[in-house]
């Protein structure tokens, strides 16, 4: 399944945040698929990610203590497609 994360850096917590990033990269853990990591000029971004829950869960885990962090499961125009097909009959 893929998941948005999304993020947003306290003022608090900026420094240290961005330290850990460029001492670490943000690895993913093993059952996660890195699909796009996007940052925005004021201190947010969002990562698409492939994997399982248990895997989303462990990288939140990862960075919760200095991030505002939210996450999706999302399905592409294809699967939407289809299951909207298969709802309203067209």
């Amino acid at each position: 399944m893929k998941f948005m994360v999304t993020w947003k850096i306290p003022p608090t917590f900026y420094k240290e945040a961005v330290a850990r990033f460029l001492k670490t990269g943000a690895p993913l853990p093993p059952g996660l698929k890195n699909l796009g990591r996007w940052h925005t000029t004021t201190a947010s971004g969002f990562l698409l990610v492939e994997g399982t829950e248990d895997a989303v869960l462990e990288h939140m885990a990862e960075w919760a203590d200095l991030l505002e962090l939210k996450v999706a499961p999302v399905l592409g125009d294809a699967e939407t497609g289809a299951v909207l097909s298969r709802m309203f009959g067209k």
